[in-house]
């Protein structure tokens, strides 16, 4: 093949398929699709969705099982809270979500995006579904958007835009929840918005992203937005699975001619071009691997009903890797896989010791801002502190301050003892108080005792600001 036709065939690697040539946006109206793969994708997202919008709802032990509340800095995942104090075993988590979403992208490409991807989900088996409902078929779209804006068009994009605003508003309530928890969610909805001004405005502009995603943006979020789109040229190698085109078998392709029997014998692929009717992102999977390919399946099922229509077998795009088509063998144990899989390992042993080591109660003190010290009029000096305490159990514990040096003595309400709930916070704050003549420098370090039921687990030096006596 010499140089120029080989750039030839490259040359839509140079330009968007969602972008026309003078820089406008190509609208793609993907066709219909049915077959296995759909029947199945469509099972898993209703799975799915099921899942997303009963999690805020599900506990475990009192605890959600999925909590995000980025306001209050408290995380629960699987019934477990983590606090601010727990960032790095949070660190740990996403550390081995980074390296485990690598590892499976090196192996089985993007097969996340077409599965489980809440982009894919909700494009392709909600909104993309409630399109079909409504304008129809491709075609049938295609003709909708081209016709003047008369009665008919009118009705069916306002029923649209209706009901893509109910779906967004579901969506970011459901959004909501996670950040917030159903309890307070539910408040909020359930009063004026004049009462929760701050939640409502975020309501609304969580729908109105959700509604420009979903009714505007769509595809792009995949092949212009999304960093794991970008990151797939990088981590996929000619031993990755991706949906792929059988050119050995498939080329050269051609419309079937049942009366020139004389003629060269011919790929399996007819050229009828339902792979690229069918993709949702508007490429053409029969010149290899994209970045805009989101492995949803759909040319595999258009291929696959043409294939069976013309009696030849199936599978001429398929789940396969280039070295698979290339040499007729996959080879899945790598030494790239290898090395992650021995990665993800050791991050995943290291989690699982600091889970282990994690205690079961954590105090921080600090100096009250603003503010020095305070001279009675009984001579005695005082420092107000600051104190939270974090209960990652979910038994009652009763916690109590002492000071190590008996010069010092702990003034707050219960004499210095808290009682905290399981999987809560306390803030509080105390004195603490010293004879002014016992004072020794006007900065001077103290040792605090954390006793937890009554056994010491912690200690923390604060400074103590003081006059030195006359």
């Amino acid at each position: 093949m010499s140089e120029k036709q080989q750039n030839s065939q490259e040359a839509f690697r140079d330009s968007l398929a969602t972008v026309k040539s003078d820089g406008g946006r190509n609208w793609i109206f993907p066709k219909k699709v049915t077959g296995f793969f759909y029947r199945w994708r469509t099972w898993v997202s209703w799975l799915l969705l099921v899942i997303l919008f009963a999690g805020p709802f599900l506990k475990i032990d009192g605890e959600p099982f999925l909590l995000l509340n980025v306001f209050e800095r408290k995380f629960v995942i699987f019934g477990q809270v983590f606090w601010p104090q727990d960032t790095y075993i949070l660190l740990f988590l996403l550390l081995i979500l980074f390296v485990f979403i690598i590892l499976f992208t090196v192996v089985f490409g993007r097969v996340f995006c077409g599965w489980i991807c809440p982009q894919t989900l909700f494009m392709e088996m909600v909104f993309r579904k409630i399109e079909y409902w409504i304008e129809g078929d491709a075609s049938q779209q295609r003709k909708l958007n081209a016709m003047p804006w008369n009665r008919k068009k009118i009705s069916k994009k306002g029923v649209k835009f209706v009901i893509f605003s109910m779906v967004s508003l579901l969506i970011a309530h459901t959004v909501m929840a996670y950040l917030i928890g159903i309890e307070k969610t539910l408040e909020t909805i359930s009063h004026p918005p004049s009462e929760n001004l701050a939640g409502f405005m975020g309501l609304l502009f969580f729908a109105g992203v959700f509604m420009l995603v979903f009714s505007l943006f769509r595809e792009q979020v995949c092949t212009v937005v999304c960093p794991y789109g970008r990151l797939q040229g990088v981590l996929l190698d000619t031993n990755s699975i991706n949906v792929t085109y059988d050119y050995v078998r498939g080329e050269p392709r051609g419309k079937i001619n049942k009366r020139k029997t004389d003629a060269p014998p011919k790929g399996d692929c007819i050229d009828c071009t339902l792979c690229v009717q069918v993709c949702p992102t508007g490429i053409d999977i029969r010149n290899g691997v994209q970045m805009e390919c989101v492995n949803c399946t759909a040319c595999m099922d258009a291929c696959d009903e043409v294939m069976e229509k013309v009696h030849r077998p199936k599978g001429l795009i398929r789940y396969a890797s280039e070295n698979s088509i290339k040499e007729g063998r996959q080879k899945l144990i790598t030494p790239r896989v290898m090395g992650y899989s021995a990665v993800l390992i050791l991050l995943i042993a290291a989690f699982v010791g600091l889970l282990m080591m994690r205690t079961e109660l954590s105090a921080t003190i600090t100096r009250f801002r603003g503010m020095t010290y305070q001279e009675r009029t009984d001579g005695q000096v005082s420092n107000l502190y600051e104190v939270t305490f974090i209960n990652k159990t979910f038994e009652e514990q009763h916690v109590q301050i002492i000071a190590e040096d008996d010069r010092f003595r702990i003034e707050a309400n219960d004499e210095g003892n808290w009682i905290l709930e399981g999987q809560s916070k306390l803030e509080g704050r105390f004195f603490l108080v010293i004879e002014g003549a016992d004072v020794r420098a006007i900065n001077e370090k103290v040792t605090l005792l954390i006793l937890q039921n009554g056994k010491e687990i912690d200690q923390i030096s604060t400074n103590f600001m003081a006059p030195l006596p006359d």
